[in-house]
């Protein structure tokens, strides 16, 4: 079964007008990165719906601080992002690393172990980002870590598709010097 694969991702950036003296940072805006999937046609029928992936989250900046100071020792959670919970919503099954998630809508965090980092899965939606509740969790995921040559300013999540137009990529957290990654794909 083909799918076709369209990417479409959005950053808030901050501004500034020049009725703004001094200059300040703008607040935590909110930024989403959202694959959609064509399911195939069949003849006769009218066009599917799209599919969607879909992850909200509010979009914190640097303003020289260490970032994330919250992943800077083991155990200690971080809501991947600011203000309200960071959100996924998949309209398909998915597998995240090698979790199996279904279709649905889930919280984002993230937590730095002994081992290294883990996005953790979490089934309670709609509650402010610092509200986690372990026993929610539906799986943590391991993550793999890289020093960027550049910071990031801005924290960006992505969902970044596989060059071969197959349902399937690779989901990335990057802020300051750290960009946090995993693959995923439909089921």
């Amino acid at each position: 079964m083909h799918r076709r694969l369209l990417i479409a991702t959005a950053v808030l950036i901050p501004t500034l007008t020049s009725a703004q003296t001094p200059l300040r940072a703008a607040l935590s805006g909110r930024a989403s990165a959202e694959v959609s999937l064509s399911p195939p046609r069949v003849a006769g029928q009218p066009a599917p719906k799209a599919l969607t992936i879909k992850i909200d989250y509010g979009q914190p900046h640097v303003r020289g601080r260490e970032v994330p100071a919250e992943l800077a020792k083991p155990g200690t959670v971080w809501r991947t992002g600011a203000n309200a919970s960071t959100t996924l919503t998949t309209d398909v099954d998915l597998m995240i690393g090698t979790v199996s998630v279904p279709k649905g809508a889930y919280s984002l965090y993230s937590i730095r172990t002994e081992k290294g980092y883990e996005l953790i899965i979490n089934t309670n939606t709609g509650q402010w980002g610092t509200e986690y509740t372990q026993s929610k969790d539906l799986a943590r995921v391991p993550l793999t870590a890289r020093t960027l040559s550049e910071p990031r300013e801005s924290l960006q999540i992505a969902l970044v598709p596989a060059g071969d137009q197959s349902p399937k990529g690779v989901l990335t957290i990057s802020w300051g010097k750290i960009e946090l990654s995993t693959g995923w794909s439909v089921k």
